[in-house]
């Protein structure tokens, strides 16, 4: 355990015990920040009323009793009833060159892992992604990786779009251009030119229109192989382009994770039968509807969830609810994140509260919906072409590139140092670009809309993905001109500095916020860490000399040092998935 805050909430749960009784174990100590110490903690405040006694005088009874001299200097009771902790430079620098040889940089493995669902991304099968995805996409692959990280048993889920109507018109327009042409081949690189050709003659030829609602009826039956042979050709298309997409995104979905809306297809009739029976489901004008409790219309009506159409078809509600079923009864998941926009947050609390009333969803099992903010362009509306289209995501990820490769040239015009000619600009534009636009995306709230701002994201000014992963090639460039390799690095760190206190303070954190990121599904959290790693390093870089240092020891903790500060970025930024360049 090197987090300070956790050695000393130990510490003060001990001297609670101690002081008043095993009925104070459980008292949260609350440790913070503080303006006038490293930490401080505020539980005195809190107890007062419990024990009948001034917040002020139990700080002192905790302080009577606490045993942290090996940790922090001695305890100093200040204001009402708050006691400051000064850290110990030697503790700050023996648990940052413990650091060194952890290869999980104070991460604990968790001690009950659980198995954990995060459906990401979700795409429609044989249309392009566009900007819309982009957040489900990013936001979900790092909740992932990060819930992997931990040591929770993790199951990728992209719920794509394979089912339903439109399949019909792609299936024909597939037989009538042939698997093996041109067109067809737009599957791969332009879906959306093809459902868009699909589309045109649907609308315009009255006689393909009814070939393609004959062939729904075949393809939802399931009981037509020709049909369903055309669709898995069409399935099979669409994810040599999710796998070319999520390749350069570095997004660590595979084919194997897909488990589209088709998959639940047999279990739909079920869902609607149990909950008939159940009473918990009636027909409305013809519609099989629920009316979970605590939903209402703006009347003050039952708003409804309808679970069958009055038509007989069923809807995305009859397949999240046979999805939830299916990953309580079969997969026997103990949570399930939903990375989804925010605009279906009223869907899922309405779907999560039927599966509850019918007894599908216990109690124990933590089902939630990590809202997706919408990205808008400087209007403050929906992100989209002059033309009023929703930008395509390989467009955006094409011109992120272009940009970034003009800020590595104007870069290297601006720098006086010598040029490095083995660069290959193309491949570090390509990890820069894509570096900065899941980066901003990262760093925002997920639930918080955001502005999308190329000036802003490609910059290597600000909390920005090109600052970080520049932190990184300074590293890795003081460790070349050492000529010395980072895995011979193993301290010790000495803190004789202020710059190098704080930066090694810094470090012992990154177990907790990973820690609270796996928790909450909330990867902001991170990258305001990272770039505080990285701002105390350029301070450190700037006020205490590495190679030019005094003496030998000092220069060797220094590098030891630079060394932890590399390890905490590349894990931090890998578990984001932000691509790293060895050097920029």
């Amino acid at each position: 355990m090197s987090d300070p805050q956790q050695v000393l909430s130990a510490r003060v749960q001990h001297a609670l015990v101690a002081a008043f009784g095993a009925d104070y174990a459980g008292a949260d100590p609350l440790i913070r920040s503080s303006q006038h110490a490293d930490l401080q903690s505020n539980v005195s405040l809190g107890l007062a009323k419990k024990l009948g006694r001034a917040p002020r005088d139990i700080a002192n009874e905790i302080v009577a009793h606490l045993d942290v001299a090996d940790v922090s200097e001695a305890p100093e009771v200040s204001g009402p009833g708050f006691i400051n902790f000064t850290l110990n430079g030697g503790w700050i620098a023996g648990q940052a060159t413990g650091l060194l040889g952890d290869p999980r940089l104070g991460v604990p493995r968790t001690e009950h892992p659980r198995t954990v669902i995060v459906e990401y991304s979700s795409p429609n099968i044989a249309k392009e992604m566009h900007v819309g995805h982009l957040r489900t996409t990013i936001v979900g692959d790092a909740i992932a990786r990060v819930t992997d990280f931990v040591g929770d048993h993790l199951i990728r889920d992209n719920h794509v779009g394979d089912w339903g109507t439109p399949f019909g018109m792609l299936i024909e327009h597939l037989v009538d251009v042939g698997d093996d042409s041109p067109e067809a081949g737009l599957l791969r690189t332009d879906p959306n030119a093809f459902y868009q050709a699909a589309r045109v003659k649907f609308d315009s030829d009255p006689v393909f229109a009814d070939r393609a609602r004959e062939r729904v009826v075949k393809l939802q039956s399931g009981n037509d192989p020709a049909t369903m042979e055309l669709w898995d050709e069409l399935v099979e298309l669409s994810k040599a382009y999710l796998r070319d997409t999520y390749a350069r995104l570095r997004v660590t979905l595979a084919d194997d994770d897909i488990r589209g809306e088709s998959f639940y297809n047999d279990l739909l009739p079920g869902v609607a039968e149990d909950l008939e029976a159940k009473g918990l489901a009636w027909l409305s004008d013809g519609a099989l509807c629920a009316f979970p409790e605590g939903f209402t219309n703006r009347d003050g009506s039952p708003l409804p969830v309808i679970i069958r159409k009055s038509d007989g078809g069923y809807n995305y509600s009859s397949t999240d609810l046979a999805t939830i079923r299916y990953r309580v009864d079969k997969v026997n998941v103990d949570r399930a994140v939903y990375v989804v926009g925010s605009d279906q947050a009223l869907h899922f609390r309405m779907v999560f509260a039927v599966a509850r009333e019918a007894g599908w969803l216990p109690a124990g099992k933590q089902f939630e919906h990590a809202q997706i903010g919408m990205v808008q362009g400087k209007d403050g509306h929906r992100l989209r072409t002059r033309a009023g289209d929703l930008v395509k995501l390989s467009d955006l990820l094409a011109e992120g590139v272009e940009r970034a490769r003009t800020l590595l040239d104007e870069a290297e015009r601006d720098t006086a140092a010598p040029k490095d000619g083995g660069l290959d600009l193309d491949a570090i534009a390509e990890d820069v670009g894509i570096g900065a636009i899941k980066y901003a995306d990262l760093s925002t709230t997920r639930d918080s809309a955001y502005i999308f701002d190329w000036d802003r994201m490609i910059s290597f000014k600000g909390n920005t993905g090109p600052y970080l992963q520049y932190a990184t090639t300074r590293i890795r460039s003081i460790f070349r001109r050492a000529a010395i390799d980072q895995a011979d690095l193993n301290g010790p760190i000495l803190v004789t500095a202020p710059a190098e206190r704080e930066l090694a303070l810094k470090l012992l954190g990154f177990g907790t916020v990973v820690t609270q990121v796996a928790a909450t599904a909330e990867p902001h959290q991170l990258c305001s860490y990272l770039f505080e790693v990285a701002s105390l390093f350029t301070t450190f870089y700037e006020q205490c000399p590495v190679l030019k240092a005094d003496d030998e020891a000092t220069r060797q903790s220094r590098l030891s040092l630079c060394a932890a500060v590399l390890r905490v970025l590349t894990t931090g930024l890998g578990l984001l998935g932000v691509p790293l360049p060895e050097r920029m």
